[in-house]
């Protein structure tokens, strides 16, 4: 990793790759809060950068009526 790598702070879709990969992974409001994002764009990045670009399998579930997501790891 560069110098210049290492000091350039992380984008939206890292942070939305981080919250992702929790224990508990997260809710579309945790989501849009960290990244500032509305909900469709949350939802777009996961499918689109998260699902096809960065090949991570996420899941859902929904508990206490909140759904959930999250990106599960590879076996």
């Amino acid at each position: 990793m560069t110098k210049q790598a290492a000091l350039k702070p992380a984008s939206k879709l890292d942070t939305l790759e981080k919250l992702l990969k929790r224990k508990n992974g997260a809710s579309i409001a945790e989501m849009t809060k960290a990244t500032g994002w509305q909900q469709h764009s949350v939802r777009g990045a996961m499918a689109g950068a998260l699902k096809k670009k960065r090949c991570h399998t996420i899941t859902s579930e929904k508990t206490d009526k909140v759904r959930r997501y999250k990106i599960e790891a590879a076996t």
